[in-house]
């Protein structure tokens, strides 16, 4: 009894031991078909390799784009609100003209949002020469010191209340006061890449920055902000002034963009009391749409991931269709090598081999195919990101951990499932007939 169940357990492990052989083998014929036919096989799955690339480096653009934006919007805290005359966020199309001749809001509606709304801890202000007034000549207000200059700043008037409502922190000096408000003295604040370009060795604190004609005087230096995703000519080129002291310059410019920052875990409360406030100040009938828009960081972070969403599904598709026409030429250079190898399977089949060894041989021999198309358009891909890393940097892209694998599996997949026709055709041959094959 004992001696039957040691040959049992032998057998069994001599099977196991058989498959294993027996798969290796198949890996290891496959990879010399594959190599004895190099640029066939590679023209074969040029479909899988492009459609695989598409996907990675969309992906991983997305990938790097979201950790990347989620990086900035964290900037602004949970709290935060953005009102301004239409929705603030990302705009995929030119706005209508009836939103863009919305008359803007202004400097008492921030002051009523203070006053009137418990649920509002602070309030600041931010006036920029943006129009969209048609007719209006465009204002491109350039920096300068000691001879260098940096061209489109990002040049504001914000009221003192901004460095706590926008989180922002200084690197150098401080930020501006209600007195240099209230006063119209010619003082700015300054960004960390405007700092680093005017005054590379030297402290910019004190020095005499010229902007289009005015000259403030700095006194402070934001901190670099996080993120680099469609880092424009004005981020963190900022040249922030006294509110009161840009109107004296600009009194022309009316586009007032307010921004509120709601007390802890009332956020919902604080949108409701400001929607109020701002209805009843713009005379918004009871059945008429609000002529101002509300959103956060937390919304335009979700609409961003709706239209990046949109995006992958869009890339799946076309993706999808490159990987069909790589499947069927796998499936039609599998017929071709079933009808090239007639003779060979006829020999198989006569020394003993079974069907179902067939049918692995062939199926392995198309997952090996398109799987090493997978895992060549991946190392493709991680090269292709490293240099997009370092030479657009504006673009960041990180590849998630989840796409490599699952890229090299859709790859795979594609040879099992375009590989089982021709491999079931093999199969089928009759030992007598392939034998008689030339």
């Amino acid at each position: 009894m004992v001696s039957i169940q040691d040959d049992t357990t032998r057998g069994t492990r001599v099977n196991s031991k058989r498959r294993y052989f027996s798969f290796g083998e198949s890996a290891r014929l496959a990879f010399e078909t594959l190599l004895a036919n190099k640029l066939r096989s590679a023209l074969t799955v040029l479909g899988v390799f492009i459609a695989v690339v598409v996907l990675v480096m969309v992906f991983s653009i997305m990938y790097g784009v979201d950790a990347d934006l989620r990086a900035q919007l964290e900037q602004y805290g949970t709290n935060t609100l953005f009102v301004y005359k239409f929705e603030p966020g990302i705009q995929l199309r030119q706005l209508p003209q009836e939103l863009r001749m919305r008359k803007p809001l202004k400097y008492e509606d921030a002051e009523a949002i203070r006053e009137e709304a418990p649920s509002v801890k602070e309030v600041c202000v931010e006036l920029d020469p943006t129009s969209f007034v048609p007719g209006t000549p465009a204002f491109i207000p350039t920096a300068r010191y000691n001879g260098k200059e940096v061209l489109a700043v990002n040049f504001e008037g914000v009221t003192p209340s901004f460095q706590t409502v926008q989180n922002s922190r200084m690197e150098q000096g401080r930020f501006l006061t209600e007195s240099e408000n209230s006063h119209r003295l010619d003082v700015a604040v300054i960004g960390h890449d405007l700092a680093e370009t005017l005054f590379p060795a030297k402290d910019a604190i004190g020095k005499d920055l010229q902007v289009t004609g005015m000259t403030f005087r700095i006194i402070g230096v934001i901190e670099k902000s996080k993120g680099v995703f469609l880092r424009d000519n004005s981020a963190d080129k900022q040249v922030f002034i006294p509110y009161l002291s840009y109107l004296k310059h600009r009194p022309q410019d009316k586009e007032n963009f307010i921004t509120a920052l709601a007390a802890e875990g009332k956020k919902s409360q604080a949108t409701d009391e400001i929607t109020g406030i701002l209805r009843r100040r713009r005379g918004d009938g009871f059945n008429k749409p609000d002529s101002f828009g509300i959103s956060s960081a937390e919304a335009i972070s979700n609409q961003f991931r709706s239209i990046m969403g949109s995006i992958a599904l869009l890339t799946i598709a076309v993706a999808s269709v490159g990987m069909l026409v790589g499947g069927v030429g796998v499936m039609n250079i599998m017929l071709m090598s079933v009808t090239e190898r007639t003779h060979e399977i006829g020999v198989r089949k006569a020394i003993g081999a079974r069907s179902k060894d067939v049918v692995r041989q062939f199926l392995v021999e198309a997952v090996v195919l398109t799987g090493t198309a997978g895992i060549a358009a991946v190392v493709f891909c991680l090269a292709l990101i490293a240099v997009l890393n370092v030479a657009l940097p504006q673009v960041p892209a990180a590849v998630p951990g989840w796409v490599i694998p699952a890229a090299v599996a859709a790859a795979m997949s594609v040879g099992l499932f375009f590989g089982i026709y021709p491999a079931a055709k093999a199969a089928k041959l009759d030992p007598v007939e392939a034998l008689r094959y030339e």
